[in-house]
């Protein structure tokens, strides 16, 4: 092989380095499970793949660039995580999803596309969340898990006649008895500040048990 070939994959290899450190650093601000080094990680071993699959004497490169997607899923499987009722870790795993294109991209030379897509993904990551903070302030729907102390009987009515006070809208979603206990999931759409008076309402009540977001 032309020395000038080595010269050329190492540049990708770097330029990848580059656009995993820049999409890196966002997440590891954030105290994120894949931060700066694992971000680099995948977009320069994404870039590695795609540049190996092009020399490989057989097998064809859509092969590879397949299996890329799928390992890249397994470990956006592993930063999503359950924690209560909420589920965490889906921007993060869609972000390790498009690095790992990235990389893809740039072992294909297609660096205008690779420079395009991440100028998006910066925007998305530090220009709308600012916007997302917003939308939320004026709508926002969480989920609710309420277990009270026996049945709590004037509870549901009590609950449901502070939501129409306060102008938000909700749905019982279910309904569950527990041992001697009721668990009430509610689904709850209203604008972000309102949604202290629904904590310290349940903190209060003296039939609440506990209650999950």
């Amino acid at each position: 092989m032309n020395i000038s070939i080595y010269f050329e994959e190492a540049a990708q290899v770097s330029f990848a380095f580059v656009i995993g450190a820049v999409i890196g650093i966002e997440r590891e601000f954030r105290s994120k499970p894949a931060g700066f080094r694992t971000m680099i990680l995948i977009c320069v071993g994404s870039c590695l793949y795609t540049i190996i699959s092009k020399e490989a004497s057989a097998g064809s490169t859509d092969r590879i660039a397949s299996n890329i997607v799928t390992g890249i899923g397994f470990i956006g499987a592993g930063v999503i995580f359950k924690e209560g009722i909420t589920v965490n870790g889906l921007t993060t795993a869609a972000l390790i999803w498009i690095t790992a294109a990235l990389g893809m991209a740039i072992g294909y030379h297609n660096y205008p596309l690779a420079v395009v897509v991440s100028i998006m993904v910066v925007i998305v990551l530090f220009v709308l969340e600012p916007v997302q903070r917003f939308i939320n302030k004026l709508h926002r729907v969480k989920d609710y898990k309420i277990k009270t102390l026996l049945t709590g009987a004037n509870f549901k009515k009590e609950l449901e006649v502070f939501f129409e006070l306060h102008d938000m809208d909700f749905r019982c979603m279910k309904t569950i008895k527990e041992n001697m206990d009721a668990v009430y999931m509610y689904r709850i759409s209203s604008p972000d500040r309102n949604y202290d008076s629904v904590n310290n309402f349940l903190l209060q009540h003296q039939d609440v048990k506990s209650f999950e977001v």
